[in-house]
């Protein structure tokens, strides 16, 4: 297997865009407890999420969304892959479609054809921290970068505040 971090660190060379390559213990990759430990805002974090669609071939994209909302996968993102039913894909499964570990998922470095929706509110900050492929680093990057992304959409209403 690729190491997923090196491909995320390619992608971002090829593609041109500035980064910060941030380490991170492993145990403390999931948003929530790399905020808390590392005193990053949830504002600032976006998590990057595999959806794939309930019926076979099965079909998939990603989303980037702020740590602070959640994804609204049954209106939403249904619509844009216009299936009748879509679900969160399993640990597992996202390995395998995308090369990364959950905690490090990132839309750089995805394979290419796979749709990236990026919740509109995701581009407001200045910077945003994403995974870095694996589960012992981070990007620090500015949104704007996501837009150099082939297959990226920024979407309204991807994604709604938690309660």
């Amino acid at each position: 297997m690729i190491d997923p971090e090196a491909a995320v660190v390619a992608a971002l060379t090829r593609l041109g865009i500035e980064y910060e390559r941030l380490e991170c213990d492993p145990a403390a990759a999931d948003t929530a407890a790399f905020c808390a430990r590392y005193g990053i805002p949830p504002e600032r974090s976006a998590n990057t999420i595999l959806v794939a669609s309930k019926k076979e071939p099965r079909i998939y994209a990603v989303c980037v969304v702020l740590a602070t909302t959640s994804l609204d996968v049954n209106h939403a993102v249904r619509g844009l892959l216009g299936v009748s039913r879509l679900s969160f894909a399993s640990a597992e499964e996202t390995v395998a479609v995308t090369g990364m570990l959950v905690g490090g998922v990132t839309p750089f470095g995805v394979p290419e054809g796979l749709p990236v929706y990026v919740d509109e509110a995701v581009m407001a900050p200045e910077w945003v921290i994403l995974g870095g492929g694996g589960r012992s680093s981070k990007i620090k990057v500015a949104p704007a970068a996501l837009k150099r992304l082939p297959a990226v959409k920024v979407v309204p209403g991807l994604a709604r505040p938690k309660p």
